[in-house]
């Protein structure tokens, strides 16, 4: 879920993957492979985005994934995340439309 989150932060910014490695001092395909959810984001990188976009690291590691083994409060955190991820989506795919139009 941190994968989705952080495109979406970088969507919602208006930034290509390759400027955000330029921002972030990483490859356009170290990004691509976080988005893709195929690597997962060290805390340091979790820390650059936090700097880069003035936002909260916990804000961020909101969306970390459920643990396998979690508490009720963790696994209610979980299914917030993933509703909020789904409104992010929903108006991302609206802003697409209008562009589109």
């Amino acid at each position: 879920m941190i994968n989705e989150a952080l495109r979406l932060i970088r969507v919602f910014h208006d930034l290509k993957q390759v400027e955000l490695a330029d921002r972030l001092g990483i490859s356009k395909s170290h990004i691509s492979e976080i988005e893709k959810g195929s690597k997962t984001p060290s805390l340091d990188l979790i820390e650059k985005y936090s700097t880069t976009f003035k936002l909260p690291i916990s804000a961020i590691m909101f969306f970390a994934e459920e643990l396998p083994n979690a508490k009720a409060g963790e696994k209610v955190r979980s299914k917030i995340a993933g509703k909020v991820i789904d409104i992010l989506r929903f108006v991302e795919s609206k802003a697409d439309a209008e562009d589109a139009a």
